[in-house]
This record gives structure tokens, C-alpha cells and sequence, in this order.
């Protein structure tokens, strides 16, 4: 079976946990303040906050751009829910706008079209690693004087004409889940330009208090904290963040190595009758969290077909981005037309990728593709 994904572990991070647990610092530590400092010198950001997950990281990053209970928050319904749990978590209420069919990314003019009185914020998603229209988006969000919050849970790695994701210096959130690039197991991290933001979100991530455990470990007089506000606890803990700065030395390599699969996976597709590769605008450079093909709407099965007879010789895929706004949990949120992401997510589906790959797997899914074409050229001839 070759499967989706495969995080890329090694002895390094083995022993790095090890150390970690022998220092005897198993919460939030000095390897949290380490991590922290390479993910924003990698991002080209001034400051980075680690937190638990990335989910935890956008609840925080929206506090911190002031939207709370009666505001809304625009962002795209094909998402994974955790972007519209997050808005929902604030008290405020999700807005959903539609995507560019072509990059699964929010829609500048559908978003600026979503605006009312009481819009607080736009949670932009560079989804798969795919960077948004932050250009754009940018200047709605500064024309109506709305907070830019960017869910980048995919997206390190990725770059924005040339900048690194996370470094432009909006409140820029990550995830290190193992489906992720890179993975802490569970973990998080916000970039931000913004001093007075840092310093409120490292209160906030820890109940409020004053004096962090290192500093408090390190001083040689005594220091009682206070509670300045409440908070919360969705700290990382230094075993995660000592994992992490060994998957930041693999960062490069690993996102050079996904794009080396990619270009072979796009090269292949773009011979194909019905099955096509991701589009990339000029303006963007993807990591390739994961690879997205997607199926003409004539295409002679549908993609749930093509993912079945794909599983039956061996090969693991998963749906195209799911549709928040189909989803149970949201049922009571006003219902709204949202055609190009239907559209793009229906005929969807993500094709193995991982930096571990052989170019003997990769050939058996690009076989694979192939058999079935022919088979359906076939059938239908």
C-alpha cells in the first residue's frame, strides 16, 4: 500500500526528545524559545509564539485582532473545519465566501462581496500550501479596515513573490500536525511583526501570567507572577519544540524534495484526457503539502470512482478540501451559495506525497492513473 503521506522522522528527533525529557523541562521551556526563534528567523518574521495545535494558534491570533461575540469573520467554507471552529470559539460568526476554483483559495472579490457592518476580520487559508492572493486580500481587508488573519496550518515552507509565508507580518498561523510538512506530533506557532501582539499572545497561551517558568527557573531572586488576564493553556512543551528544531533542519530539504514529486506528478498530468494538475499562479511558490489533482467535469467517473479504483491496486488517496458549510456543526449558520467551491471540491481528490517517496511508488500511482484512463477510454469507445 503507498500511502498519502509519511511524516519524516528520524534518530535525530529520537534523541533530541530524549534530551529533552533528561533536562528535566517537559513543559513549555527553553526548547520552546529555541523553536520559536528559528521558525521566525526561517519565516523572515520578528517574533513567533509557539502554542498547542494550530487551532489554538487562530483562536488566539483572533482574539488579538479584537474579534469577539456580535462580530463576523469572512473566510472559505473549503476548509478544514478547524478555520470556521476557531471564528466560532471567539463568539463571533463565520461568513463564509467563496474560492478561485482554480487555486482553492479565498476569492478576493467574493470576500470584499461578504462585507457588512459588523465584519471584524478576514481568516485567509493558503490552502495545501498554496499561497492566497495575499496582494489582494491585503488591500480589501486595509480599504475596510478589517483585521488580515492567515491560516497557514500547510503552508511553511511556501512562499509569497519570494517571501517566505509567515514573514509579511500579519498575525501568521502553522501547524506541525503530522499531516503537515513538518510535525511536532500536535503543535503550533503565530508569526507577527508586532511586539505588543507577541507579548499579549505569550500571556494569553499561558493563563495570563506575568513571569514565564524560565524566567521565573533562572532568577536568582525570588519572583511571584501575577494573572493580568485570562488566558489560557495551550502551551507546547519543550519535547515538541526540541522534535521541531530538528524537522527545522530538514525544512529546506524536505520542501524541495515535495516539489521534485510534484513536478513530475504535473508533468505527467498534463497528458492526461481528463485528470488534471493544481494550478500555481506566477505570483506563488507551493510546498506541496499536499497534491491536489482534479477531474474534468466530463470526465468518464466520478472522483469517489477514481479514488475506489485506485485503493483496489494499492494506492491510497483522500477527497479534495471538504466544504465546511456541509458539515453538520455548521447547520445553523445562514446558508449560502457557494458554487466554485462546490464545484472544486467535488472533483478533487489529493494524490500520494511525501519527501520518502521513490520514484518506483510514484511510477506505480502514475501506472495506476494510467490503467484506468485506458480501461474507461475503453468502456466508453
Amino acid at each position: 500500500m503507498i500511502p498519502i503521506t509519511k511524516p519524516m522522522l528520524g534518530a535525530e528527533e529520537g534523541d533530541a526528545a530524549r534530551l529533552a525529557v533528561e533536562s528535566g523541562w517537559v513543559t513549555q521551556g527553553p526548547k520552546v524559545a529555541e523553536f520559536e526563534q528559528a521558525v521566525a528567523s526561517y519565516c523572515g518574521a520578528e517574533h513567533a509564539v509557539a502554542t498547542s495545535n494550530c487551532t489554538t494558534a487562530l483562536h488566539l491570533s483572533l482574539l488579538i485582532a479584537g474579534v469577539g461575540p456580535g462580530d463576523e469573520v469572512i473566510c472559505p467554507s473549503m476548509s478544514f473545519i478547524a478555520t470556521c471552529n476557531a471564528i466560532r470559539y471567539t463568539g463571533a460568526t463565520p461568513v463564509f465566501a467563496d474560492v478561485d476554483v482554480r487555486t482553492y483559495n479565498l476569492d478576493p472579490i467574493a470576500a470584499e462581496r461578504a462585507i457588512t457592518p459588523r465584519t471584524k476580520a478576514i481568516l485567509l487559508v493558503h490552502q495545501i500550501g498554496l499561497p492566497a492572493d495575499l496582494d489582494q486580500l491585503d488591500a480589501v481587508a486595509k480599504k475596510h479596515n478589517l483585521q488580515l488573519v492567515e491560516d497557514a496550518a500547510c503552508a511553511i515552507g511556501s512562499r509569497h513573490r519570494g517571501q517566505a509565508i509567515g514573514g509579511r507580518g500579519n498575525l501568521t498561523c502553522f501547524s506541525f500536525h503530522p499531516r503537515k510538512v513538518i510535525t511536532t506530533g500536535e503543535g503550533g506557532m503565530i508569526t507577527t511583526n508586532n511586539a505588543e501582539h507577541a507579548h499579549e499572545l505569550r500571556l494569553l497561551r499561558q493563563h495570563g501570567m506575568s513571569v514565564s517558568d524560565t524566567a521565573r527557573h533562572a532568577s536568582r531572586k525570588v519572583m511571584i507572577e501575577q494573572y493580568e488576564m485570562p488566558g489560557y493553556n495551550y502551551r507546547m512543551t519543550d519535547i515538541q519544540a526540541a522534535i521541531g528544531l530538528e524537522q527545522m533542519q530538514r525544512l529546506p530539504g524536505i520542501v524541495a524534495r515535495r516539489q521534485e514529486r510534484a513536478a513530475r506528478y504535473t508533468a505527467h498530468l498534463l497528458q492526461h484526457p481528463w485528470l488534471r494538475p493544481p494550478y500555481v499562479p506566477d505570483y506563488a511558490e507551493s510546498n506541496y503539502q499536499s497534491y491536489a489533482a482534479h477531474l474534468d467535469a466530463d470526465a468518464p467517473l466520478r472522483r469517489e470512482e477514481l479514488m475506489q479504483q485506485l485503493l483496489d491496486k494499492g494506492i491510497a488517496t483522500r477527497r479534495g478540501i471538504m466544504l465546511s458549510h456541509k458539515e453538520p456543526a455548521c447547520a445553523d449558520l445562514a446558508p449560502q451559495l457557494l458554487p466554485e467551491s462546490e464545484a472544486a471540491s467535488g472533483r478533487s481528490l489529493l494524490l500520494p506525497l511525501y519527501p520518502q517517496m521513490t520514484d518506483d511508488e510514484q511510477q506505480q500511482v502514475l501506472d495506476a492513473i494510467d490503467e484506468i484512463a485506458m480501461l474507461h477510454s475503453r468502456t466508453a469507445a
